[in-house]
């Protein structure tokens, strides 16, 4: 099944000042010293993609003016980019995941 025909999950939000568009390049750049497989962009929205093992892991701004972890599927894919993110930033880690409406 796609992934446009399941649906995303939130599991989290990053807290930083500032826009995302000026926080994107950092928070890219970031991800990428600690995955592999990454890829990002940036036009209207930020979307960065995590691949882990075969799992994608997304962080976007697609319905929020702040970066959310996404994701179809609950697992250790979606921990292992939320633990590298606290490393250096706030996140607010949901009790129970959100449904993604975008």
């Amino acid at each position: 099944m796609e992934e446009n025909e399941l649906t995303r999950m939130i599991f989290a939000e990053l807290d930083y000042p500032g826009t995302y568009s000026d926080f994107h390049p950092e928070l890219v750049a970031f991800i990428a010293q600690h995955f592999s497989q990454v890829r990002s962009g940036l036009q209207g929205d930020s979307w960065i993609w995590v691949m882990d093992d075969g799992e994608k892991v997304t962080i976007d701004t697609f319905s929020s003016m702040t970066h959310q972890v996404k994701s179809c599927t609950a697992g250790p894919h979606v921990q292992k980019v939320i633990d590298a993110l606290q490393l250096k930033y706030k996140v607010h880690v949901y009790d129970k995941p959100a449904q993604d409406w975008d």
